[in-house]
């Protein structure tokens, strides 16, 4: 490898010392599709003489093989690894690369520009101190230029250097540099950046890269790399703003040690502060600072460390030790900003796993109180997020959990959105303040609990949850059940589809959106009801398999009791007893399940119900029976 510094001949120890100590700077580079970002960090990589001799021989040959530049050397494939990428020419991933010169060491994230994979860029840019924003100079500014601007500004990246490319293919024309840099700073001014950059480029050629290109004499601006070595970055940021550690792990190897570990987010700290762990509130003081080489004195953000305390008090995994006298923030509801990144939309009412450092909840999104159009920056209604959109939104947890505004600290304001069944990531969030609700409402202790409720009736509360296609038989099975369970002596309540959706529902329709609120409220019913103490029978399609996990997770472990009527949909059209398949198969009735909408089947329902083989009666029977086996039905 061409060496950086002459100290790597003469001196090594001193360049190993003087490296150790240079600033580190993390940036990305964002833009459109085919702007020149790979090409771009290709030839930093190339320039700042970060290649071994064989790295540089092969991308020479994968040039000829691969490459869009002719004879030259294709710079891009230094960073497109992926072979679907060298086939494709794009860039799909984030692609993660160090380099550095004698003044300081940097770490690029290569983000891909299609629209579609909006999402890495935003992986990529979450820990970035500077972003580079591409323009191509005979493109301008363009949607994807306007997006990955907005989400630079939600992200909190302060540093913005807008790298206007290609202009070689615009023959060095000052005039298109300076219709494009005025287009940008009236964008700009609109979603509020401030510390912009200016700077025409050729990253195929090298110009205003490394050294001043002759070809732009009318540019008396930075470099590049000038830019990169000389921006300030406040390295001491974290460190200056309160405490914050979410625990990772409770250490205790053996009788007489008890640590909590973790990567401290900001602030410092030392032997003898007081911290506060949240959200229980609990306080103590800090004994030892222990690392694998020895207790400190201090630590700073960014270091992982083990806490111990002075005082056994009850900390686990996903708390967050917070400096006592500026603690972070409790709450469970909040309005937040959230960049949807699944195929399958964000829908009100659904539950999803959120993140948030060390800690996993169970999330909902209440309502999204306006999407954000990144060309006009107008707030538009939505009933739901599609890939790629922003959305500000109220969320709403199973539980409190500690937090600070994201545009505080992004450790302990961002946070993720799973899917619960696939673990997939589909969202990242932000969030902005706890909305005041959270600090009005407050649990009120009762005496009489469900239990008691229970037990005076001689039963145990249970959910019995029939799913299944249109005209599968749910209403009529359970109708039958409950008529034998009332001849049994049991206090129950059918709660039916359309008998709930001409009162408590009466307002929803059949979007997907409505469908999964109509479950979350008929959820909500079945759990008072059950905790009224009462056999709760809920008939509904209920098509998806989030919202009845959802349902599921609201009551008490063992008392939800998911019943498949299963069906095959040419049996239930054939039924058909409201002529629904009839008006849906005509065109007449949109977001039919089975026909124009889908139904999700029960993996592992509790009970299956096939009703090819098993008459209504049979079927009300299989399912006493196994009430029976579970312990639920009154003694007699």
């Amino acid at each position: 490898m061409a060496h950086v510094s002459d100290l790597i001949a003469s001196d090594i120890e001193q360049y190993l010392k003087h490296h150790e100590h240079k600033s580190l700077l993390r940036f990305i580079t964002c833009g459109s599709v085919d702007d020149g970002k790979s090409t771009l960090i290709g030839r930093l990589l190339y320039e700042s003489k970060m290649l071994f001799e064989d790295q540089l021989a092969a991308v020479e040959a994968d040039s000829k093989k691969f490459g869009t530049q002719g004879d030259n050397i294709d710079f891009a494939l230094l960073v497109d690894g992926l072979a679907a990428e060298r086939e494709q020419g794009i860039t799909i991933d984030v692609a993660y690369r160090f380099f550095s010169t004698d003044k300081r060491k940097f770490i690029v994230a290569d983000t891909p520009g299609h629209e579609q994979y909006t999402r890495n860029m935003v992986t990529g840019a979450s820990t970035a101190d500077v972003a580079i924003l591409m323009v191509d100079a005979r493109k301008g500014i363009l949607t994807q230029t306007r997006r990955h601007s907005y989400l630079v500004t939600l992200l909190g990246i302060r540093h913005v250097v807008v790298a206007i490319n290609k202009m070689d293919l615009v023959a060095y024309d000052e005039k298109t540099y300076d219709r494009i840099v005025e287009d940008y700073r009236a964008f700009a001014a609109r979603i509020g950046i401030e510390g912009m950059t200016f700077i025409p480029m050729s990253a195929f050629r090298g110009d205003n890269i490394i050294l001043p290109s002759d070809a732009m004499p009318w540019y008396h601006g930075t470099t590049l790399m000038g830019y990169l070595e000389t921006v300030e970055v406040d390295d001491t940021r974290l460190q200056r703003t309160p405490f914050r550690m979410p625990v990772q792990w409770v250490n205790r190897p053996d009788l007489d040690f008890r640590g909590f570990a973790g990567t401290i987010a900001s602030g410092t700290i030392a032997p003898g502060a007081r911290i506060r762990v949240q959200p229980s509130g609990k306080e103590s003081s800090v004994a030892r600072i222990v690392t694998m080489d020895g207790d400190l004195a201090r630590a700073v953000s960014g270091q992982s460390v083990t806490l111990t305390l002075t005082d056994e008090i009850d900390v686990s995994r996903g708390d967050v030790m917070s400096e006592a006298t500026a603690p972070a923030e409790i709450a469970d509801q909040f309005e937040c900003t959230i960049v949807w990144m699944h195929e399958e939309a964000l829908l009100p009412g659904r539950p999803y796993l959120l993140k948030i450092g060390t800690r996993t909840v169970t999330a909902t999104v209440t309502s999204i109180k306006h999407q954000i159009n990144v060309n006009t920056l107008e707030h538009i209604a939505a009933k739901k997020l599609e890939l790629n959109a922003i959305g500000e939104c109220n969320l709403s947890l199973d539980r409190q959990i500690a937090f600070d505004r994201y545009a505080d600290n992004r450790d302990t304001g961002g946070f993720i959105l799973i899917d619960r069944l696939s673990n997939n990531t589909v969202g990242a969030g932000l969030l902005n303040f706890a909305l005041r609700r959270a600090h009005n409402l407050h649990a009120q202790h009762v005496d009489v609990d469900k239990h008691a409720r229970s037990a005076i009736k001689g039963q145990k509360s249970c959910v019995l949850w029939f799913t299944g296609l249109s005209g599968a038989g749910k209403s009529s099975i359970a109708n039958m059940l409950e008529k034998k369970l009332h001849a049994m002596g049991c206090h129950t309540y059918l709660l039916d589809g359309d008998n709930v959706r001409q009162g408590l529902n009466k307002d929803l329709g059949f979007t997907d959106a409505d469908r999964v609120e109509n479950i979350r409220r008929v959820g909500e019913v079945a759990r008072l009801m059950a905790d009224a103490g009462l056999i709760v029978l809920s008939a509904f399609i209920s098509p998806f398999r989030a919202e009845r996990r959802m349902a599921r997770d609201l009551v008490a472990e063992g008392e939800f009791v998911e019943v498949f009527v299963d069906t095959p949909l040419a049996i239930a059209e054939q039924r058909d007893v409201k002529g629904l398949y009839g008006k849906a198969r005509r065109g007449e009735l949109k977001n039919f399940t089975g026909i124009d909408s889908p139904y999700e089947a029960p993996e592992s329902p509790d009970i299956r119900i096939d009703t090819t083989s098993l008459s209504i009666e049979a079927a009300a029977d299989l399912v006493i029976a196994t009430l029976e086996t579970r312990g639920v039905l009154p003694r007699h």
